[in-house]
């Protein structure tokens, strides 16, 4: 029997291996596009309706004097979470006369906790070794597909090679092996699977902080990245109706926004008003839907904390925040907008310190989500390891 991770794998899903190349699939297929934390493909604004109480805030509104005021109180954030992948392609493996790519991946989401103004430790941290078949590598098809790779899994991790270096994967993914219509790539949808697997350990940590008490109408989370949330397959929270009750207190604050989606409550563009928003000032709050998740609803709002004329494009310095809309009451009148502007506020006053020159972002980064992100990259294993593994 061959120690070898690959050709244990081959062997055991009736497949052939052909030593390819291997590469870090962050750095070579990924498209030349933005990559932009909103989709907004299953999310529509919810027209001539307003996502906040005060329905006379018709352009924006300077959160200033509100942020000045509340400098030496405590902290509205105490919870920072982030989550990152590496994903690499580590072989092509023929099934059935078709050839199908070997996807693996390092998974890192971690949650930050403000001890005090300049002290952070550890509140959650959770790393992940997979890698994604396609689901016709499963050679027994009498039971389910989840069963299989679990059970490769448990095989594989008993392999010498990986148990002399102390290395164990946490799961095989499976990604759908059928000719895609629009063309995507297999290899596209084997990363979607390791991405789907870092949203999911996202929202268990969530879960978890929500469960123990720790976030609550005092503390804060915030999230980085959006939190419209695609509806998902697999899961204990693959449906964000069920779990919205664990985002009470916690908002998503993306840092790259596509600008073709936002809009005013006509509908209409306002990617000109948001470009020429005014330091510390915030837009109206917009109200969306997702029905694709279950009826959800989204109270939406962007605020510049940089200066325009030190950042790189006319969105840069401007931050999209998000919260779900819990309560009926919510649901209907939008959030009460005092408390939009403590969360603006809060937000304004994590601005500093800054990360420049360490991130070309730095214009939208908030410090205390820079350090989380940070401290998940400390702890990868390097890309030779990694690919070394197989």
């Amino acid at each position: 029997m061959t120690n070898k991770v690959l050709d244990f794998i081959a062997n055991e899903t009736n497949g052939k291996c052909y030593q390819s190349f291997r590469y870090c699939a962050d750095d070579e297929i990924r498209m030349p596009t933005l990559d932009y934390e909103d989709k907004g493909n299953e999310f529509s604004l919810v027209k001539n309706s307003c996502g906040e109480t005060d329905t006379s805030l018709k352009t924006t509104k300077s959160i200033k004097e509100t942020a000045n005021k509340i400098i030496s109180d405590a902290p509205l954030f105490h919870f920072f979470l982030d989550g990152s992948r590496r994903t690499y392609k580590v072989d092509d493996i023929e099934i059935n006369r078709n050839v199908y790519p070997v996807i693996a991946g390092q998974i890192g989401v971690a949650c930050c906790q403000r001890q005090s103004p300049d002290k952070f430790k550890n509140a959650e941290f959770e790393r992940k070794l997979v890698f994604s078949l396609p689901n016709v590598a499963n050679s027994e098809p009498s039971i389910k597909a989840e069963l299989f790779f679990n059970r490769l899994k448990d095989k594989v991790n008993n392999l010498s090679t990986l148990t002399k270096r102390g290395i164990q994967f946490d799961k095989i993914l499976s990604y759908n092996s059928k000719k895609q219509d629009d063309g995507t790539k297999y290899e596209h949808l084997g990363i979607a699977t390791i991405q789907d697997e870092m949203i999911e350990t996202e929202k268990k940590i969530v879960a978890s902080l929500y469960d123990k008490g720790l976030i609550n109408a005092n503390k804060y989370l915030i999230k980085d990245g959006s939190l419209q949330y695609k509806p998902m397959k697999t899961g204990d929270f693959k449906e964000l109706i069920k779990i919205k009750n664990h985002y009470k207190s916690v908002i998503g604050v993306s840092k790259m926004f596509n600008p073709e989606l936002c809009k005013d409550k006509d509908g209409k563009s306002n990617a000109d008003k948001i470009a020429d928003l005014k330091l510390f000032h915030r837009t109206p709050v917009y109200k969306y839907k997702s029905e694709m998740v279950g009826n959800v609803y989204f109270a939406i709002w962007y605020v510049r904390i940089r200066e325009k004329e030190h950042s790189a494009s006319p969105f840069a310095g401007v931050l999209k925040i998000e919260k779900i809309l819990i309560t009926d009451e919510e649901i209907e009148n939008g959030l009460d907008s005092q408390e939009v502007d403590l969360i603006t506020a809060n937000i304004i006053n994590e601005r500093n310190p800054v990360c420049y020159g360490k991130d070309d972002r730095w214009a939208n980064h908030l410090y205390p989500i820079y350090l989380t992100e940070t401290f998940i990259k400390s702890k990868y294993l390097s890309d030779i390891n990694f690919l070394n593994i197989f």
